[in-house]
């Protein structure tokens, strides 16, 4: 298994050098703007972000399980940690991240990674547009300002139109150049562009540099200022497996994208790995955290990158435009990186969902929203998901179990048959009691499973209380086709049951990867 994920190359792949240095080189350019402006919304310091994205870049890059993903500081992280950060600091932040990193790692060598198929699209559509929303929210905070005493308070006048007009013009120019080229990253056009209007119309509006000093360096290794005790564990422990949670939820789903869209396949488990050893080795270095993200993703493999090579670069270049380039960063109105997160959330929303809500399942629907409201009022996202998986598997149980049937008829020999369809477990006992008819069936009746598979501990008490209630009136009852695991929860009614071997039916199991 070690050998396994120390292969990291596949030098037999083709690799087009000029696209995946110029495709790395672009998404840098990208990850400058979001990098700070995710910071911002987890309440922490801008180099925070710079340094999350450059070494989770750099490490799941590296050592993934999907070359031509990129990983850097994401929204769903910054929000999950907003209230600890607020509560708590920053040093806090950096030791949930170590934690969550190894939980990362354990999941992904205990080859978790596959139960992301477990998530149904109702949810994951609840789950991004929640997240969507809740980003949009955090940004309604940069129209406001401090009065006389203190006091935040909603822009007005001037500054409120200045606001707004700088933030409408980022948003437009994300929208529109992509229409026109696509030689330079919107973001970054649109942020050049806002900063020049501010700088040379003499705008009077907020700026980087006003909320937080940026001196710009390699990131420096900083073992996290916490109490080492078991109040600090509790502390830190529950935002620790939401962080974990929420990044391989992320991360897992775009690599599954990533898989659809190229047609290759990527590893799950890999890849989890390497999430958790990125995010156990940023909180050793400032950083607050991150997983796969989902845009920048797509515009790696948008531009024809295939190899690790492009994270390599953009998480390399990352870094010299923190080193040279914090002077400039700082000077960045917060007008633009407003807009720009304000993008991020249109984009993030599944419009697709709200157009199929008349062709969606009514229960499909109330699990979307359930997973919405979690995630708005809780910014609880692996909670909100969680709370989403039990809802859809409760609906899916209720469903399995109005499915279970039963084909009755007499033989040649006076003997019942009763050729039961569908899983038998714990919500579809109750049906499966009623379809017999103990009291006026023969002195012999056979109950034949071959298109049924009795699942649970429920279900095999249900088969006992009908071989019970046969056995009082002196009836033989005989369970044909169950299979070998169903024989070895039936191993205590040997008695008074009667297997055959030869038919039983073969069950395939899934595999990990």
């Amino acid at each position: 298994m070690i050998k396994k994920y120390l292969n990291l190359f596949d030098f037999r792949q083709e690799i087009n050098y000029t696209t995946e240095v110029l495709s790395g080189l672009t998404v840098a350019l990208a990850l400058v703007p979001e990098a700070v402006a995710f910071a911002f919304v987890a309440g922490l310091h801008p180099l925070t972000g710079l340094y999350a994205a450059f070494s989770i870049g750099l490490i799941t890059s590296i050592f993934g399980g999907r070359p031509g993903m990129i990983s850097g500081a994401t929204g769903a992280i910054a929000i999950v940690i907003v209230a600890l950060a607020k509560m708590h600091g920053v040093e806090y932040i950096f030791a949930t991240v170590v934690l969550a990193g190894l939980i990362q790692m354990v999941a992904g060598f205990l080859k978790l990674g596959k139960f992301i198929c477990l998530v149904p699209q109702p949810v994951m559509f609840g789950f991004v547009n929640g997240l969507a929303i809740v980003i949009f929210m955090a940004q309604l905070g940069s129209f406001k300002t401090l009065n006389a005493v203190g006091e935040s308070i909603w822009m007005q006048g001037a500054s409120l139109y200045t606001m707004l007009g700088l933030v409408v013009l980022t948003m437009l120019i994300i929208w529109l150049l992509p229409k026109m080229t696509k030689v330079i990253p919107s973001s970054l056009a649109a942020i050049v562009v806002v900063f020049g209007i501010v700088k040379i119309a003499g705008l009077d509006t907020t700026s980087v540099g006003d909320i937080a000093e940026i001196g710009g360096g390699f990131p420096p290794f900083h073992i996290p200022v916490v109490p080492y005790t078991l109040k600090t564990l509790l502390i830190i422990a529950p935002y620790s497996f939401i962080v974990a949670a929420v990044g391989l939820v992320e991360s897992l789903l775009t690599l599954n994208l990533i898989d659809e869209i190229t047609e290759t396949r990527g590893s799950g488990n890999k890849e989890a790995v390497a999430q958790g050893f990125a995010n156990f080795i940023t909180g050793f270095f400032s950083g607050m955290g991150g997983c796969a993200m989902i845009g920048q993703s797509l515009i790696n493999i948008s531009n024809g990158a295939r190899a690790r090579l492009s994270g390599i670069v953009a998480a390399v270049m990352l870094l010299v435009f923190i080193v040279f380039g914090s002077s400039l960063i700082q000077q960045v109105p917060i007008a633009a990186l407003t807009g720009l997160m304000i993008m991020v959330a249109i984009g993030t929303f599944e419009w697709v969902s709200v157009r199929a809500l008349n062709k969606m399942p009514k229960h499909d629907i109330i699990v979307m929203f359930v997973v919405i409201l979690v995630t708005i009022f809780l910014h609880n996202l692996a909670l909100a998901v969680f709370i989403g998986v039990v809802i859809s598997a409760l609906v899916f149980a209720w469903e399995s179990a109005k499915r279970i049937r039963a084909r009755k008829y007499m033989d040649e020999d006076g003997v019942k048959h009763y050729e039961i369809y569908g899983p038998l477990f714990f919500a579809s006992t109750t049906v499966f009691a009623q379809k017999f008819d103990v009291i006026n069936d023969p002195e012999e009746v056979i109950i034949d499973f071959a298109e049924s598979k009795i699942v649970d501990m429920s279900a095999i008490e249900a088969v006992n209380k009908i071989t019970e209630r046969y056995d009082k009136l002196g009836k033989r009852v005989q369970l044909r086709h169950l299979s070998l695991d169903c024989r070895e929860l039936l191993a205590n009614a040997d008695k008074i049951i009667a297997v055959n071997i030869m038919e039983d039916p073969t069950y395939k199991v899934a595999i990990n990867r």
